[in-house]
């Protein structure tokens, strides 16, 4: 179906969200750096990007605005998923160019509802 690419320094975390996209028939690569995550983006164009935030070397708010100001990247849509679950995180990461904000821990069926939701 479609191609996800997952962004989280988390091996758990990360086998998570790619268990759940599989079992829907996607796709899955991935990156455990905000950096590597954004040129994973432009090199494969994913269909969708699921990003953490609290990450080493850049977090997810830097990667989302590089992700949304790259015109080859611009229009993939980006669902934040993060610990971080304060309102203002929220807010901020929508800011940043996000489409959602899923926070950690999740439920399965959460995950797979905005999946279906950004990628129909």
């Amino acid at each position: 179906m479609a191609t996800i690419l997952i962004v989280d320094d988390s091996k758990s975390e990360t086998a998570l969200m790619q268990s759940i996209a599989e079992q829907l028939g996607h796709s899955v690569i991935t990156a455990d750096n905000g950096r590597s995550g954004a040129q994973m983006a432009e090199q494969f164009k994913p269909s969708l990007v699921l990003l953490d935030i609290v990450m080493p070397e850049q977090d997810g708010f830097v990667t989302c605005r590089q992700i949304k100001k790259n015109p080859v990247t611009s229009q993939i849509p980006i669902v934040l998923v993060s610990s971080k679950s304060g309102e203002s995180d929220q807010f901020w990461g929508l800011r940043q160019g996000a489409s959602d904000y899923i926070t950690k821990p999740f439920a399965p069926e959460s995950l797979a509802g905005v999946m279906y939701k950004h990628l129909s």
